[in-house]
């Protein structure tokens, strides 16, 4: 039996993306899609922007690769800008997500062995997710992602999420913990969000115990929860950030970035890459950074976030078989009673693309930060309508 050239890496969808235009994505038969989804957060400002599409085409014709073994003013001027938007220190660049969370548990196991912990151990949270290499999965809190990739990196002690008690008590038994690593918001978990001040309180913890504080904002960053960065909602300051997704608008890229005295730990040859911040990714980030800025897109991510989630909650809030609608900027998430994993499928087939995560039971919609009021209420009553069909609700006729 012959195998197929790509590996069965993914449970794909059936249909081909050709081209797209701000919150639309056609397919190679001409079919047009709400893209409701963002290739999981990362088009915020959707397909086709001017400024990205510019930069890219500015920059390809110019120079898109060189070596870290050099100067790169593009890469010195995006990390400024971060730096700045961030209130952080200094910034590694990267390729994704993952790699930026493995330099954030290299730097937390660093800062532990500077302060003579030989097996410094990392909290972290039950239902997360922060990636697929070996650290990162080991970091993640699904077992089901886990499964047959043992023996998995030590290291990582776990808590349930939204859970101050349960840190107090890991502090109180274990002396080697040196950081605590959470996402401000749990995107592929089901778009959990915690206590409006669990990140000041895990703030405080940190402060007292000489932890660091590090945040994976792979999917919550740039815009997408109506501040640049989740944490501003609290105005903390966290040790370590991490970010990708929504960076560049598809083109690869992941950042670290650190503060205080996790800024000081990476010296040359301690860390590095090969492609992270090339040339023609900063050029993408930057004009992604400018035009966020420019167009007040994460005040617009917050008020029309806010507005969707009300929505929902007007059209199926008292709906037996809804447990939860919840959101934080443009993260939705439409919590089921029963699991609902062909809704990706039906709602593809009404034209619009989203996902079902968190155990198959939430319906999760992260929509471009461009998108209008007319297209948010296109998802909304498609959405809506396609929700109480698959549930067997006498109201959909």
């Amino acid at each position: 039996m012959s195998l197929q050239p790509l590996m069965n890496t993914y449970n794909r969808l059936s249909v081909a993306f050709d081209h797209g235009e701000g919150a639309w994505i056609y397919d190679t038969d001409g079919n047009k899609y709400l893209d409701a989804l963002c290739g999981i957060a990362v088009t915020g400002l959707g397909h086709a922007h001017p400024a990205v599409t510019k930069a890219i085409s500015d920059q390809a014709s110019r120079l898109i690769h060189c070596s870290n073994l050099y100067t790169v003013p593009l890469q010195e001027q995006l990390g400024e800008k971060l730096t700045s938007l961030s209130g952080m220190d200094n910034i590694f660049f990267c390729n994704s997500g993952a790699e930026a969370n493995e330099a954030a548990i290299k730097l937390a196991r660093r800062y532990g062995h500077q302060k003579g912990i030989d097996t410094p151990t990392i909290i972290v949270m039950e239902n997360s997710f922060h990636g697929r290499t070996l650290a990162t999965l080991s970091a993640t809190g699904n077992r089901a992602a886990q499964a047959g990739f043992e023996p998995l990196v030590s290291g990582f002690v776990r808590v349930p999420y939204d859970d101050v008690e349960a840190i107090h008590q890991v502090a109180e038994k274990n002396p080697n913990v040196v950081a605590i690593f959470v996402e401000p918001v749990q995107g592929e978990g089901g778009v959990h969000i915690p206590a409006a001040d669990y990140l000041n309180q895990l703030r405080e913890i940190c402060d007292q115990q000489e932890w660091l504080l590090m945040l994976d904002e792979v999917q919550t960053g740039n815009g997408r929860t109506g501040r640049y960065f989740a944490y501003q909602h609290n105005n903390i300051l966290p040790d370590v950030v991490t970010t990708a997704k929504g960076l560049a608008n598809g083109v690869p890229i992941g950042a670290c970035l650190a503060h205080g005295a996790a800024a000081k730990l990476f010296t040359p040859g301690t860390h590095g890459t090969t492609f992270g911040g090339n040339p023609l990714a900063c050029a993408a980030a930057l004009a992604v950074v400018d035009t966020i800025s420019a167009e007040n897109l994460c005040q617009r991510a917050e008020q029309l976030g806010q507005y969707i989630v009300d929505q929902f909650r007007a059209q199926l809030g008292d709906a037996p078989y809804i447990r939860n609608i919840r959101g934080k900027g443009l993260m939705i998430g439409i919590e089921l009673t029963e699991a609902g994993t062909e809704l990706a499928v039906l709602a593809k087939v009404k034209g619009v693309l989203l996902n079902v995560t968190g155990g198959g039971r939430v319906v999760r919609m992260l929509p471009p930060l461009i998108m209008s009021q007319n297209e948010a209420d296109l998802m909304i009553n498609t959405v809506s309508q396609l929700i109480r069909v698959y549930a067997g609700d006498e109201r959909s006729s």
